[in-house]
């Protein structure tokens, strides 16, 4: 088993590897040539600059019984479809039940932007220490399921 973050911008990289590294579990980060990244816990790939290049290259390389963090609902979906988990940076779980309808929202979303004269919806919050902490406690509830199943 094996943990691939989809780490392009992705604020809970220190936080994925210290719970991965309490249960030994490897770490692949992906990320494109613009940004850089160094770990001494997980293993860095980098993939060359294009678009969805890096989300192409952690869907290929994931398997099944593999976790995937990412905030991309297609790549949660594509990864879902390999019997592989997935959990978003916030620490909600990407399921076979609520994929479909995060996937319309976004797509409703991206139709209501190009409708609006408006180019540019409000963002996220900021994140807080306590949205790391609330996400390294779920991510640390899902792998211990993830290793208890693998056990049985």
């Amino acid at each position: 088993m094996k943990i691939f973050v989809d780490a392009d911008a992705c604020p809970v990289v220190k936080e994925t590897e210290t719970v991965a590294e309490k249960y030994s579990v490897l770490v692949v980060l992906l990320c494109d040539t613009n940004h850089i990244l160094q770990s001494a816990y997980s293993e860095v790939k980098v993939i060359g600059a294009g678009a969805d290049a890096v989300d192409f290259v952690l869907v290929n390389l994931c398997r099944a019984g593999d976790l995937v963090v990412t905030q991309d609902y297609g790549v949660a979906a594509m990864a879902l479809g390999k019997k592989a988990y997935a959990i978003h940076q916030n620490g909600w779980q990407y399921t076979n039940e609520n994929i479909e309808r995060l996937l319309m929202e976004r797509h409703l979303v991206k139709k209501a932007r190009r409708a609006s004269s408006k180019s540019h919806l409000k963002g996220p919050r900021k994140r807080t220490a306590e949205d790391n902490w609330q996400y390294a406690a779920k991510l640390e509830r899902l792998l211990r399921k993830i290793l208890e199943e693998r056990a049985e």
